[in-house]
């Protein structure tokens, strides 16, 4: 499997972050939060894959390109990025030695701590 940071999902996720569209959760909570496979392909057919895409730091060129299974380590729910989401993705890229991506989302996390009030 080679996985790569999804560039346009990372400014994606800035952008987001700097406008205020954050959850701050903890990070048990993106069991809950994740968008379920129905939202998943709502989202695709109203949007397409592309757009689907940026919305996950990870991209598994193994995959066959615009498929899901492609994309890898999401971070939100289509509005918002979910605090749980960046930790939990954190934690995987680690275990899996996904060294960029785990690099993207400690600095999303920073990111969105310290925009914390």
């Amino acid at each position: 499997m080679s996985v790569r940071l999804n560039k346009e999902a990372l400014e994606l996720a800035r952008r987001l972050i700097r406008d205020g569209n954050v959850v701050r959760d903890e990070r048990d909570d993106w069991s809950e939060h994740a968008p379920s496979t129905d939202d998943e392909n709502a989202f695709i057919d109203e949007h397409g894959m592309d757009e689907f895409a940026k919305w996950h730091l990870g991209e598994d060129t193994a995959e066959t390109a615009g498929t899901k299974g492609r994309c890898k380590f999401p971070y939100g729910d289509f509005r918002r990025v979910h605090r749980c989401a960046v930790i939990s993705g954190e934690s995987r890229a680690g275990q899996y030695d996904h060294a960029s991506i785990e690099k993207a989302l400690r600095d999303l996390l920073a990111e969105i701590d310290e925009g914390r009030s």
